[in-house]
């Protein structure tokens, strides 16, 4: 069983910026795709940006040119930097690892972007 560790969620200012980072439990971390998602309250949970077990990146169109994906192999973890945040970025943000049949999420972290 692979565990993922959610942290850095919190309140921010609308223009402002956090970095959420997912540690995972694996020895294996390399093999594993990580995705970031979202979810607010009462809408279905959204996909925010991915990044390949080789470093290829995609991102929800909502987000582009704001967020930045990425992973360090070495520390078994995988970040989200997010700029210049909106309000209706406010969410509980999601870490997922997948490799072949097996996927794994972690417990979320509450984003909250206001005035």
């Amino acid at each position: 069983q692979v565990q993922l560790v959610e942290s850095g969620g919190g309140l921010v200012q609308p223009g402002g910026s956090l970095r959420l980072s997912c540690g995972v439990s694996t020895t294996i971390f390399r093999s594993y795709a990580m995705a970031w998602y979202r979810q607010a309250p009462g809408k279905q949970r959204e996909l925010v940006a991915t990044v390949t077990s080789s470093g290829s990146t995609n991102y929800a169109d909502s987000v582009k040119g704001r967020f930045t994906i990425s992973r360090d192999n070495t520390k078994r973890t995988a970040y989200l930097q997010m700029n210049s945040l909106r309000p209706e970025d406010t969410a509980v943000y999601y870490c997922n690892a997948k490799f072949l049949n097996n996927e794994y999420w972690g417990q979320g972290t509450q984003v909250t972007v206001s005035s």
